[in-house]
């Protein structure tokens, strides 16, 4: 007999939850504070969608809100990013192994790395073994393995356009991507014993030209990652 549970989505933007809840069924809309909520089902499973808004205590809040109020079990954050590792293209899949806010700085504060946050267990957040395996599994049957990238992601409250940052911050962190929530999902889901996966897709190099691609391929990024959240769900156990 199948296991129910109950799975919350997150997507930062409009454009990065839009199909998904297009897609859903037997929508029940739940507005707490300026966040909606959108019970409902999704590939036959029981999901929570929300729009988080931009930036890490925005992404904080609603996924504390999705396990607190919503009580779901597993946590899938997606939505588009800028390459960090040169060679990932525009409209590619990186599924993040670890996550870290990597604007977190109190090196001078004592000996500490950048990225390190002080007193907690650790500053690298990793992903959930088994969501990360269905996640890379169907990202690959969609898109090839030539496409699918996997490794370290790293969140910031800034939208990195600049190669020279964009250099700096591959060599300090090891990245494949930046984007500016994932990392908080993935500490709240730490704090709080919740499974978690954040994927994006690629809609911008984070260089001189991010904001003029950006625009361009967010929405093609953003279908590329609910063609993955959909495969994630009609597998998932």
């Amino acid at each position: 007999m199948e296991v129910k549970m109950k799975i919350g989505i997150i997507g930062a933007m409009h454009e990065e939850i839009m199909e998904l809840k297009n897609s859903m069924t037997n929508i029940n809309e739940v507005q707490i504070s300026n966040l909606k909520f959108y019970e409902g089902k999704l590939c036959s499973k029981d999901i929570v969608l929300v729009e988080s808004g931009i930036g890490k205590v925005n992404a904080a809040i609603s996924t504390t809100l999705l396990i607190s109020q919503f009580k779901v079990e597993k946590i899938i954050f997606t939505g588009v990013a800028g390459a960090v590792n040169p060679e990932i293209k525009v409209t590619d899949i990186v599924i993040g192994t670890d996550l870290v806010e990597s604007d977190m700085d109190v090196t001078a504060g004592g000996n500490y790395k950048l990225g390190e946050i002080p007193r907690m267990k650790s500053s690298y957040f990793k992903a959930d073994p088994y969501l990360f395996t269905l996640a890379e599994s169907v990202a690959i049957k969609l898109f090839g393995s030539d496409k699918v990238h996997k490794g370290r992601i790293i969140s910031r409250d800034e939208f990195v356009a600049s190669s020279e940052k964009v250099n700096k911050l591959r060599e300090i962190f090891s990245a494949e991507c930046v984007e500016m929530e994932g990392a908080a999902v993935a500490h709240v889901c730490e704090v709080m014993n919740i499974p978690f996966i954040v994927i994006r897709s690629i809609s911008d190099k984070a260089d001189d030209e991010a904001g003029m691609s950006f625009d361009e391929f967010v929405k093609i990024a953003a279908r590329n990652s609910k063609s993955i959240v959909e495969g994630i769900l009609s597998i998932i156990k």
